[in-house]
């Protein structure tokens, strides 16, 4: 089953659900919100799928009408932009099988970045036994709800960036219950999007270079992914495509489990919070600034894995350069 959400004509929201491929969803009956539903599935000892399922499905809806009329949300939400949390991880994927060849060469040096440093550690520790710990993974924090855009939307170049460029990934989407239990509701196609020329001056710009805005959907694939999931990244620039890449994701294409990502973002107390949302985006196996593609405004980034329906796509739009900002004292 695959979810989402959207306006109606009226502006008024809804969630509709797709149970077989190749079908357009329907509404579910008296449902306005993902989150609400999947808290009242734990409540209710129900899965999410069950608690869909009972509400029933209505009409069809007109997805290329949605899509055309840019009345998509993300497929997660929170009314209270605040209580989203949006993170992600890196280094936590092992890329093409050339990649791979070159990147154990790599390992194999004594003279090992940062970088190569972490992720020689995911090698070697981020797929523990069950019941034990793996080792941390590159983790960082991209915002809260206020800086999602929904599929179809701009992503802004803001006016002070060195660049930005798509992350083409797959996000893991959580509610967190009454209780603190995180809840994983499902994946969804995301576009991380970072300032890879800012990272690259410095590693310890990574946190910097991801405080930028990042989108996710337009579905909400229920329960697990496959193990090995494939797809395509492109840009299309004045009607073609200028860049493509394959998206490989899936625990057989990381070095990480979905498991050991999970158990180091939510041990801490305050990632759960009753009633939170969490979008974690668990890293991408490929990057067009790699390529040395640069990104400009009026290209549009598209996350295609059919698998999980409906493609991402988001164009880029040109921010606006702010003055200095100033702090007041009181």
């Amino acid at each position: 089953m695959r979810l989402i959400q959207f306006l109606a004509s009226d502006g008024a929201r809804k969630v509709g659900g797709i149970v077989t491929d190749g079908d357009d969803p329907k509404v579910v009956e008296g449902a306005t919100s993902v989150r609400d539903l999947a808290l009242a599935a734990y409540r209710a000892g129900k899965t999410l799928e069950q608690a869909v399922t009972a509400c029933g499905f209505g009409e069809v809806i007109d997805y290329d009408r949605l899509i055309d009329e840019k009345r998509l949300l993300v497929p997660l939400d929170h009314p209270d932009l605040a209580h989203c949390v949006v993170a992600l991880t890196g280094l936590s994927h092992l890329g093409s099988a050339a990649s791979r060849d070159a990147m154990h060469s790599k390992l194999e040096s004594d003279d090992l970045t940062d970088s190569m440093r972490m992720f020689k550690l995911g090698v070697e520790g981020g797929k523990p036994a069950p019941g034990e710990i793996g080792v941390q993974p590159e983790w960082a924090y991209k915002g809260d709800g206020s800086w999602l855009v929904p599929p179809e939307q701009p992503i802004e170049l803001p006016g002070y960036a060195d660049d930005g460029g798509e992350e083409g990934e797959i996000a893991a989407l959580y509610a967190i219950a009454d209780d603190g239990t995180p809840l994983r509701l499902g994946f969804a196609l995301a576009n991380e999007y970072s300032d890879h020329v800012m990272e690259q001056q410095n590693y310890l710009y990574l946190a910097h270079s991801k405080l930028r805005q990042s989108s996710f959907g337009p579905e909400l694939l229920v329960g697990d992914i496959p193990d090995d999931v494939r797809g395509s990244i492109y840009i299309e620039r004045d009607g073609r495509v200028a860049w493509s890449g394959e998206l490989l994701s899936g625990e057989a294409n990381m070095c990480h489990s979905i498991a050991n990502l999970e158990y180091h973002h939510f041990k801490y107390a305050g990632f759960r919070r009753p009633g939170d949302v969490h979008v974690y985006y668990i890293g991408a196996s490929g990057l067009s600034c790699s390529d040395g593609y640069v990104a400009r405004p009026g290209d549009r980034f598209v996350v295609d894995v059919p698998h999980f329906g409906r493609p991402l796509r988001n164009p880029l739009a040109e921010g606006v350069l702010e003055g200095i900002v100033t702090v007041k004292t009181l």
